[in-house]
């Protein structure tokens, strides 16, 4: 009876041996012939399937999305640790994201089966490299699945919608984290603290012959010698990498209804993007940009291959990258002063090899305007300049600290979410402190994911005893949230927390004057200082429109004047030298 008994539990174990072996694991992707993607349903039951038959590769969920479901996140560990505190200590980690917009989602179907394969031993196992990925970041989108929205893209099928449940872009989002999307990115990009983040994208623009095109991360605002490898060893690496497996590449095409061989610029990713968010902390960011009016199926090969190509970039730098993400920060901190604005530096390019197709304007038979034309029948190889150097055209100086007054609670709980290291004034304090008032700034006329943002902003800088209160918050810029402290606090940034609106209270007078009041009041106020007199005199003179609004006076007077409020235009972030 022993031996019947002992032979019944060799007989199941060997059939449930082979029910892991025969497990169908094919994609949707797959079972289509290229031509179809997952639903989110379908994605996430996937990776479901890969977490329990596979112990290396785990699936759970964190925070919330305006869609009011999770995100979820897969991990890929040799060593089937999942412990992110752990892993860091030997291992350097790459956070895959998938799905931003679910209307290109090469990513989704290419990251699947690079799991998959990992998983198989299809593709050999990394020794350095933990492997993470968020599989759908715009769960809301993805829902609203479609046939049409992606008027220019070859395939899949079906998609989901580039907004998200409240229709944001989420590509616009990471700084001001207006979406639940984006604060739970930012819980899950802390927790993770990748070397190594990839987007993963279809591109709009104009046609050319390759399927893969790469966006990495602008080097010189990453600077240092972070940037300096991203730019002269990483990059280039990927390039010969996927060169050597018949994979063309080029960098992204950043123009819009004109032809690639007049030359373009590098896209200059500021901290609103994904790319740009994680660069503040010193993470090797890049996008994939696939070409949407390639076919479906080699979009998904190609980004698999890109991804394969990368992860053998890791496991060869990882030590080198650690170093170099080690001292960042301390590169910058050397300085005296930080760039906050970019622009292209057009004493400098690249020279690409670029295989396009020749395109000319001709008449339009709807318009009657002109109209561009792209023949597929002329291929061409030709030298194209590419403006992938940028300089810096603002700077500021760096302070040794910020003080935030506690009533913008906002502000900081955005800083908590991106675990900026903060002191709590323990009593009340007189600091002695730089203070910004906001001197001009212009604001967008249309409405831009859900706000009217401020522009090309000026501060007029002083120096000031402000008298600060217990529970206020003081906060020291040498750390890793550094950049992160003076893109988002330095008002002249093109992604400042003032330039996203949180600030728009202090730019609206909350106390006002009766004219005929104040006509006394000024009148007496002039009497008794000349000097005031004096320039008010002078104004009138040089601006022959201010002399004739008697409106503009009394509020010009009224702004010299005690009477008028401190908080108007005061902003309220002050600076420690």
């Amino acid at each position: 009876m022993k031996t019947f008994f002992f032979s019944l539990l060799i007989s199941f174990s060997l059939i449930a041996q082979n029910k892991n072996s025969t497990q169908d694991f094919l994609t949707v992707f797959e079972k289509s012939n290229g031509l179809e993607t997952g639903t989110y349903h379908e994605v996430i039951a996937y990776y479901q399937l890969l977490a329990d038959t596979f112990p290396q590769i785990n699936l759970d969920s964190i925070g919330m999305t305006d869609s009011g479901k999770p995100l979820h996140v897969v991990t890929f560990n040799a060593e089937k640790v999942f412990d992110f505190e752990t892993i860091r200590t030997t291992k350097q980690i790459m956070l895959i994201n998938n799905g931003i917009h679910p209307g290109e989602p090469d990513g989704i179907d290419a990251t699947m089966l690079l799991f998959r394969d990992l998983a198989h031993g299809k593709i050999t196992m990394p020794k350095h490299t933990v492997l993470v990925t968020i599989p759908i970041y715009n769960v809301g989108g993805s829902l609203i699945r479609n046939s049409t929205t992606r008027t220019n893209q070859d395939g899949p099928e079906a998609y989901g919608f580039r907004g998200n449940a409240r229709n944001y872009d989420l590509n616009r989002d990471f700084i001001k984290a207006d979406t639940k999307n984006a604060r739970t990115f930012n819980q899950i990009y802390h927790l993770v603290q990748p070397a190594v983040f990839i987007d993963n994208h279809v591109s709009n623009g104009a046609d050319y012959q390759y399927t893969l095109t790469h966006l990495f991360t602008q080097h010189n605002k990453l600077g240092g010698d972070l940037g300096n490898y991203l730019h002269t060893e990483m990059m280039p690496g990927l390039e010969q990498k996927l060169a050597a497996k018949k994979w063309d590449i080029t960098p992204y095409v950043n123009v819009f209804n004109e032809v690639p061989e007049a030359g373009f610029s590098q896209f200059n990713d500021s901290p609103r993007y994904s790319t740009g968010y994680t660069s503040l902390f010193n993470t090797l960011g890049m996008m994939v940009e696939t070409h949407m009016l390639k076919p479906y199926k080699p979009r998904v090969e190609g980004t698999y291959e890109l991804m394969k190509a990368m992860l053998d970039i890791m496991e060869t730098d990882h030590e080198k990258i650690k170093n170099l993400r080690a001292n960042a920060n301390k590169q910058f901190l050397t300085a005296k002063t930080y760039p906050l604005n970019w622009a292209v530096d057009t004493t400098k390019s690249s020279i690409l090899k670029f295989k396009g197709y020749e395109g000319q304007m001709i008449p339009s038979t709807i318009t009657g305007g002109n109209r561009l034309k792209f023949d597929r029948s002329k291929p061409f190889t030709k030298e194209v300049a590419y403006q992938n150097y940028f300089r810096p055209t603002s700077e500021v100086s760096i302070p040794k600290a910020y003080i935030i007054p506690q009533g913008w609670w906002n502000v900081i709980d955005l800083l908590k979410l991106n675990h900026v290291e903060m002191k709590i004034l323990e009593k009340d304090s007189t600091i002695s402190v730089e203070s910004y008032k906001i001197d001009s700034y212009q604001t967008r006329n249309q409405a831009y994911e859900g706000h009217y943002q401020h522009y090309n902003t000026n501060v007029i800088s002083t120096t000031q005893d402000i008298s600060f209160k217990k529970g206020d918050y003081y906060i020291l810029t040498d750390q890793i949230a550094f950049r992160y402290l003076l893109e988002t606090l330095e008002p002249q940034a093109p992604d400042s927390f003032f330039n996203w609106n949180f600030f728009d209270t202090i730019l609206q007078q909350k106390e006002g004057f009766s004219p005929y009041v104040w006509e006394d009041m000024a009148e007496d106020l002039l009497m008794k200082n000349n000097t005031l007199k004096r320039k008010f005199e002078e104004k009138k003179s040089a601006e022959p429109e201010f002399s004739k609004n008697w409106y503009a006076q009394l509020d010009w007077l009224h702004k010299q004047s005690p009477n008028y409020e401190k908080a108007h235009l005061q902003y309220p972030i002050y600076r420690v030298k």
